[in-house]
C-alpha cells in the first residue's frame, strides 16, 4: 500500500495517540488504588489472602522457610507491625539489626512474590511490651499518649516519618515497584477514643491526615476505627467480620479484614486456646461471599516472645495454635484446610470481583449467595447452612446439595462443589516432643543471688517507689528493702504464734525474704494484677531486714492513659506483735534495680566467669538461684525445645540469648502449666558446648529439665464418601471449571515434610472408624484389607493419595451396607527404613 502524506500523518498521529494512551494506562496502573469493590494493585483487582508474621518473633534464619510455607499455604500478602520500642529503645538511638532488621524482612517478603501490609502504628498493642511504645516516652514532660498532646504527636510523627522514609529510600512501596501495598496508622483506637473525648477525635483525624501526607501512594488503613478520616480505609478485626462488620464508613472504600484471629493468645494461667479450622474457614467463606476481598490471619505464624518483650502476663509462646506453629511447622488441618479454601476462592475470583451479587433463600437458616455476570464473567455460588446442629439438603438450580451443619459449600461455576468448610479434605498432624539422645548430659552448677539489705548506695525514699518508673524497663526486678526493730517484749510468747507480714502490691508478683531467708511468693494475674500477700515470719529481737523482690511480667499494652499505669509494692504491715500492728509503708525504703547476676551478664560466657559456681545439691532447687550447664546440639534438623515443667518461674538463656520467661508454677484451671515447653531456635545453637543458664526465682526440680526435638511426623487423614474431591484437581479453563482427573472422587492425601517418607502405616480403616489423629479406633465395621491397601499406596512414598472408593476397599459390599463410609489413616514419616504391618 502506498502511503500518501495525509495517510502517513494520520498513522503517525494514531501511533502517538496509542503510545500516549499506553503511557497514561501504565502510569495509572502503577501503585495501589481502590474503590468500593476491592484494592487495585498495579491496575489489577485480586482477592487477597494475608497472614501476620512478626519479624522480632523469630530469628532471621527462620524467615525464608516461614515465608515459603505461607506462600504454599495460598497467601499472597504478609502483614507485620513495626515495633517502635525495639527500634528506638533509647531516645535517638536506633536498632535495626538481627531479627529487628525490618528492611531485610520486607525485601525477603518481596523476593517470595508476596505483598506486604505494613502496620506502622506506632502504637500496636500486639501483646507486646507497652504496646510497642518506648518506655522513655513516660519521662517526656506533659505527655498524654494517643491523644492530641503535642509532645506525643511530635514523637509519633518523627518515628512514623522515619520509617516511611526508610521504606521509600529502599523503594519498598508498591508505587516504587516494591511489595508494600497497604500501611496502617494507629491501632483499634475506637476502644479507647471515648476516654479522651474531643482530644481523641482531634487526634485520630490528625493521625490519618499526617499519614496520608507522607505521600506513599499506597492506601492507609485504620483497624476497628468507626470514624476513620475520609482518606483512610476503616477495616474489621474479629472472628466473624462477615457478620459483625458494619462495612466501610465511606461509599468508595473496600471491605477489608485486618485481623482474623486464628486462636487466642495466652497469658500465664490460661487454659489452651483452640479455634477450629472449620470455624475459621466458615467465617472466611462467609466474608468473601459478602463482598469481602482481603482477609488477614492474625496470626499465621505467631512465633516466640524472646527476652522480656511480652505485655503483661503474656506467655513466651505466641499464637502457637496458628496455621504455622511456634516451631515453624504447619499445624494441620488448619494450615491445609485454609490452603484449600484459598484455592477454591481463587476459582471464584472473576465472579467475586466483577459479578453482580444476589441472595437466594433456600430454606430456614439456608441461603445461597451468588455472584453472576455477563459474557466472560463466570458464576460463583456460596451455599450456606447456618444451622449449627443438623445437616440439610438444598435444591439449587435444579440440583440437590447436602450441606453439613454450619457449613458453606463453594461452587465456582454455580454447579460443581469444590470445597465445603466442614468437610476437611487436607491432612491432620500431631506434634511430638522427643528427648534428644545427644543433648541431655546436663551437669548443673549453681550460684545463689545475694539477698540485699539497705545500704547507702541504693535509692532511698520514705515509701516504696513505683515499680515501672523506677526500673524504666531495664529489668523485670526491683528490690524493696527496709528494716524493723523489735524488742523481746514485742514478740509472741507462744511458739505456735508468729508475726505475719502483709504486702499489698499493684502487681505483678513478689518474692519475700526476711533476714535473707525466703518466706514465700505472691502474684496477681492478667485480669486482676493487684494482690495481697500474707505469710507468717520469724523475727528476732533487734534489727530485722525485710527484702521484697518485686517483679513485673511485661508492661501493659492496652487501654487508655498507659503513661499513668502503676505496679509494685504499695503497703507493708507486720501483724501479730504484742505492741500491735506495725505499718512499714512509710518506714523508709531502699531500692535496687535488677539482680546482680542480671546486671553482670551472668548469662553470657564472659559474664559467667565472674561468678564462683558450686555443685548442685540433690533435692528441690532453692529460690533465687542461677544454674549453669552446657549441652551439644541435638541430632538431626528438627526444631529444638526445652522442657521446664518441673521448674517454677524465671528466664532461660542459650549462648547469651534469652528465649523468654517461663512460669511453670502458674497453673491453668486444668492444673497444668500454660506453657511447659519453650522453643530454642536452631539458629541460637552451635554444634558443641552450648551455654545454658536458668534463673529460678522460687525453686524447682532441675532433673525435669530436658532438651527436646520437635516434629509433626504423625500425619493422618479422615475422608468421607460424601466429601467433595480435593480442590486441587479443579482448574478454570476458558471460563469453565474442569477436573484434571477422569473421575473426580474423594481421596485421602498425605504428605511428609523435610524430605521424609512414609515408613509406617499406624492405622487404616475403611468403614466407620472413630477418634482423631493419634487416637483412632476401629468402629463397628471395617474393611479387612484396609491396612494392606493403604500400605500399597503409601509405604515408602513422600506423599500418597488414596481413593475413598468402595471398588478398592469393599468390592463385595459387605462393609456397613447402606451406610456412608469413612476412610481414616494414620502414618509415620521419617528417614528410617519402611515398616509394613505384616512385619510388626
Amino acid at each position: 500500500m502506498m502511503l500518501t502524506k495525509s495517510k502517513l500523518g494520520l498513522l503517525v498521529t494514531t501511533f502517538v495517540a496509542v503510545l500516549t494512551l499506553s503511557e497514561v494506562v501504565h502510569c495509572a496502573e502503577k501503585g495501589v488504588t481502590y474503590d468500593e469493590r476491592s484494592l487495585i494493585i498495579n491496575g489489577q483487582r485480586m482477592l487477597l489472602f494475608s497472614g501476620s508474621v512478626h519479624y522480632p518473633r523469630s530469628p532471621p534464619e527462620m524467615w525464608p522457610d516461614i515465608l515459603k510455607k505461607a506462600k504454599q499455604g495460598g497467601l499472597n500478602v504478609i502483614q507485620t507491625y513495626v515495633f517502635w520500642n525495639i527500634h528506638e529503645p533509647v531516645q535517638g538511638q536506633f536498632n535495626f539489626e538481627g531479627n529487628y532488621d525490618l528492611v531485610k524482612f520486607i525485601k525477603m517478603i518481596g523476593s517470595h512474590d508476596l505483598y506486604v501490609t505494613l502496620r506502622v502504628g506506632p502504637f500496636i498493642e500486639a501483646e507486646w511490651n507497652y504496646g510497642g511504645l518506648p518506655v522513655w516516652l513516660r519521662e517526656v514532660p506533659n505527655i498524654t499518649f494517643r491523644s492530641d498532646s503535642p509532645p506525643f504527636m511530635n514523637h509519633m510523627q518523627n518515628f512514623t516519618t522515619m520509617i516511611i522514609k526508610m521504606m521509600k529510600d529502599e523503594k519498598l512501596f508498591s508505587s516504587q515497584g516494591g511489595p508494600i501495598i497497604l500501611s496502617q496508622i494507629e491501632n483499634e483506637y475506637t476502644s479507647v477514643q471515648q476516654a479522651y473525648k474531643e482530644h481523641g477525635t482531634r487526634y485520630i483525624e490528625w493521625a490519618g491526615n499526617m499519614a496520608v501526607g507522607l505521600n506513599t501512594e499506597v492506601p492507609w488503613i485504620m483497624c476497628k476505627q468507626l470514624n476513620a478520616p475520609e482518606s483512610v480505609i476503616n477495616t474489621c478485626n474479629g472472628r466473624y467480620c462477615g457478620d459483625t462488620f458494619a462495612g466501610p464508613n465511606g461509599p468508595n472504600k473496600p471491605t477489608l479484614w485486618t485481623e482474623n484471629w486464628t486462636a487466642q493468645y495466652r497469658t500465664f494461667g490460661d487454659p489452651p486456646s483452640i479455634r477450629s479450622a472449620e470455624d475459621i474457614t466458615f467465617a472466611v467463606a462467609r466474608f468473601f461471599s459478602k463482598k469481602g476481598t482481603l482477609t488477614n490471619y492474625y496470626m499465621y505464624y505467631g512465633g516466640t516472645n524472646f527476652g522480656r518483650t511480652t505485655s503483661s502476663f503474656v506467655t513466651t509462646q505466641y499464637f502457637d495454635e496458628a496455621p504455622i506453629d511456634e516451631y515453624g511447622l504447619p499445624r494441620d488441618p488448619k494450615y491445609g484446610h485454609l490452603r484449600d479454601l484459598h484455592s477454591a476462592l481463587k476459582l471464584c475470583q472473576k465472579a467475586l470481583l466483577w459479578g453482580t451479587p444476589s441472595v437466594q433463600e433456600l430454606g430456614k437458616d439456608l441461603e445461597g449467595r451468588i455472584y453472576e455476570g455477563k459474557g466472560s464473567v463466570a458464576c460463583a455460588a456460596f451455599l450456606s447452612n447456618n444451622e449449627t446442629r443438623f445437616a440439610a439438603t438444598v435444591d439449587f438450580r435444579g440440583t440437590k446439595y447436602i450441606l453439613p451443619p454450619r457449613s458453606i459449600s463453594i461452587l465456582p461455576d454455580c454447579k460443581t462443589v469444590v470445597y465445603n468448610t466442614r468437610m476437611i479434605a487436607s491432612q491432620f498432624s500431631a506434634r511430638n516432643y522427643k528427648e534428644s539422645k545427644f543433648a541431655n548430659k546436663l551437669e548443673w552448677t549453681m550460684v545463689k543471688e545475694i539477698i540485699p539489705i539497705p545500704d547507702a548506695s541504693q535509692i532511698k525514699t520514705m515509701e516504696p517507689s513505683e515499680h515501672f518508673s523506677t526500673t524504666k524497663d531495664n529489668s523485670d526486678y526491683l528490690w524493696f528493702m527496709t528494716s524493723i526493730k523489735v524488742d523481746q517484749d514485742d514478740l509472741p510468747l507462744k511458739k505456735t504464734i508468729s508475726p505475719v507480714i502483709e504486702v499489698a502490691s499493684l502487681g505483678h508478683l513478689l518474692h519475700a525474704f526476711v533476714n535473707g531467708e525466703y518466706i514465700g511468693s505472691g502474684n496477681g494475674n492478667n485480669t486482676a494484677k493487684s494482690f495481697s500477700f500474707k505469710k507468717a515470719i520469724f523475727l528476732k529481737p533487734g534489727d530485722n531486714y525485710i527484702s521484697i523482690l518485686g517483679a513485673t511480667v511485661g508492661f501493659p499494652d492496652s487501654g487508655s492513659y498507659l503513661e499513668h499505669r502503676l505496679a509494685g509494692v504499695r503497703v507493708v504491715r507486720v501483724h501479730g506483735l504484742n505492741s500491735g500492728t506495725r505499718d512499714l509503708s512509710y518506714n523508709g525504703w531502699w531500692h535496687k534495680v535488677g539482680l546482680d547476676g542480671e546486671n553482670l551478664n551472668i548469662f553470657t560466657e564472659q559474664g559467667s566467669h565472674m561468678f564462683e559456681w558450686t555443685t548442685v545439691n540433690k533435692g528441690p532447687a532453692p529460690a533465687l538461684t542461677w544454674y549453669k550447664t552446657t549441652f551439644d546440639a541435638p541430632e538431626g534438623n528438627n526444631p529444638v525445645a526445652i522442657q521446664m515443667e518441673t521448674m517454677s518461674k524465671g528466664m532461660v538463656w542459650v549462648n547469651g540469648k534469652s528465649i523468654g520467661r517461663f512460669w511453670s508454677s502458674f497453673l491453668s484451671p486444668f492444673g497444668k502449666p500454660s506453657q511447659p515447653v519453650y522453643h530454642i531456635p536452631r539458629a541460637f545453637l552451635q554444634p558443641k558446648k552450648n551455654l545454658l543458664i536458668v534463673l529460678e526465682e522460687m525453686g524447682g526440680e532441675l532433673d525435669g529439665i530436658k532438651i527436646l526435638t520437635v516434629n509433626r511426623d504423625t500425619i493422618c487423614s479422615t475422608i468421607g464418601e460424601l466429601y467433595p474431591p480435593n480442590v486441587e484437581i479443579w482448574s478454570r479453563e476458558k471460563g469453565v471449571i474442569r477436573s484434571n482427573v477422569d473421575t473426580p472422587i474423594p481421596t485421602a492425601n498425605l504428605v511428609c515434610m523435610d524430605n521424609k517418607t512414609i515408613t509406617q502405616v499406624n492405622f487404616a480403616s475403611y468403614g466407620d472408624p472413630v477418634g482423631s489423629c493419634g487416637h483412632f479406633l476401629l468402629g463397628k465395621c471395617n474393611a479387612p484389607d484396609s491396612q494392606n491397601i493403604v500400605e500399597q499406596y503409601c509405604l515408602g512414598e513422600a506423599k500418597c493419595s488414596v481413593p475413598v472408593d468402595k471398588n478398592i476397599f469393599d468390592k463385595d459390599g459387605n462393609t456397613c451396607p447402606g451406610s456412608p463410609k469413612t476412610l481414616s489413616i494414620q502414618v509415620h514419616c521419617s528417614h528410617k527404613n519402611v515398616r509394613s504391618h505384616s512385619s510388626t
